[in-house]
């Protein structure tokens, strides 16, 4: 059974989002956002609201940050030594 507190209905992520009910549902339908179909609605876990709003970032973004930090490190590191320098 599905406790009600855990999930977000849609409408509220729109609010909360500040876009439409389209918008939403467009990036659910993409994978986006991670949601749950429960009869004919969507919901999303609460623990992912933050991460939606981009004020956390989930360990599949950080891997993806530290890899582009490792590459751009790799490719640029003396021009970004030298720019560091000035």
């Amino acid at each position: 059974m599905v406790k009600k507190e855990e999930y977000v209905s849609l409408p509220q992520l729109e609010a909360m989002l500040g876009i439409s009910r389209i918008a939403v549902f467009k990036k659910v339908k993409s994978g986006e956002i991670k949601a749950i179909k429960i009869g004919r609605n969507y919901a999303v876990k609460q623990d992912q609201i933050l991460s939606i709003l981009g004020k956390a970032v989930g360990k599949k973004e950080k891997l993806e940050i530290d890899k582009a930090v490792k590459k751009t490190v790799k490719d640029y590191g003396e021009v970004l030594k030298k720019l560091g320098k000035e």
